[in-house]
């Protein structure tokens, strides 16, 4: 009978083992997951640095080091940093600005650019940087047109007649062509020539209309660079820096076969592991009751003797 309760107790355990939890993961407590203080990519994609700086009552066991897909890469953790920060952090940096400009005369350019600023560095350093006069650059941003009606009078004098057959129809002013849009018809003095009147003249005064169309600068990109010491004090904390890997995420065209549609979506772990855990614990019955079995018989056989 011990031997039995033995049998059936190890059945058991094995069914319990094959038995699938439903809460196997393992979630950390929300009010001691860490947040990083900054977080930087190289410009490729294929690696992202997450800075942690952690007071001593922090738990860095709250770093989050699951991957994770970010624009198009998918990212592991590869290794995890530990850095003792110095009581004084401090080194020389350069920061580029950018900014418009309506005019591209120096004046107007440096009174957007202050001669100093203060800056603080992605990973917290902050410091008072200085303006590089020689490193303001100036270019044009971008172009724009503008269209505006041209008007050009032309005379045509001592003419025999108001015919409109005189005057040309289109002219060429700088360039541009122009098309007759009015005329306006004066009388000339006819006078006599040695007793015989002349007949009368006419002066044609001819309007011409076009277009002209020009170009202008819309505004002008301005670039500097400001350079100066950053730092900042520790306050006694521990940087930890979780460094992933990116890999491309390599998009997979799915296959349709019609014939396995529907069962492509059955999950067949709801069958075998069932069916698993009833087999093991047949086998342990099984094996119980055989030994069991040779229990009885072993007893008869004492019996008879």
């Amino acid at each position: 009978m011990k031997r039995l309760t033995t049998v059936c107790a190890l059945a058991l355990a094995l069914t319990m083992a094959l038995t699938p939890a439903a809460h196997a993961a393992e979630w950390a407590d929300p009010a001691q997951v860490c947040y990083p203080t900054s977080v930087t990519q190289n410009e490729d994609s294929t690696e992202i640095r997450k800075f942690y700086d952690l007071s001593p009552e922090d738990d860095p066991t709250g770093i989050p080091r699951s991957d994770f897909q970010q624009d198009g890469y998918h990212y592991t953790l590869v290794e995890l940093l530990k850095q003792e920060l110095p009581e004084n952090e401090s080194r020389q940096h350069t920061e580029t600005v950018t900014l418009e400009s309506k005019n591209k005369d120096m004046a107007s350019v440096l009174a957007l650019l202050p001669q100093q600023r203060e800056f603080v560095t992605d990973d917290g350093l902050t410091g008072i940087l200085t303006l590089q006069l020689d490193t303001v650059q100036v270019d044009v941003s971008g172009y724009g047109s503008s269209t505006r009606a041209v008007n050009v009078t032309r005379s045509y004098p001592n003419l025999a007649g108001q015919d409109t057959q005189y005057i040309p129809k289109t002219i060429t002013d700088n360039g541009r062509t122009l098309t007759l849009q009015d005329i306006n018809w004066q009388t000339d003095n006819t006078g006599s020539l040695d007793g015989y009147a002349l007949g009368d003249r006419y002066t044609a005064v001819a309007t011409y209309t076009g277009s002209a169309t020009s170009s202008y600068v819309k505004g002008y990109t301005v670039t500097a660079d400001y350079t100066g010491t950053v730092s900042r004090i520790a306050l006694n904390k521990t940087r930890y820096v979780a460094i992933f890997e990116g890999t491309p995420l390599q998009p997979v065209e799915p296959v349709f076969d019609a014939a396995n549609t529907a069962g492509s979506n059955f999950h067949w772990a709801y069958v075998l592991i069932p069916l698993g855990v009833i087999t093991v614990a047949g086998g342990g019955i099984g094996i119980a009751l055989f030994l069991k079995r040779r229990s009885e018989l072993a007893e008869c056989e004492d019996g008879n003797v």
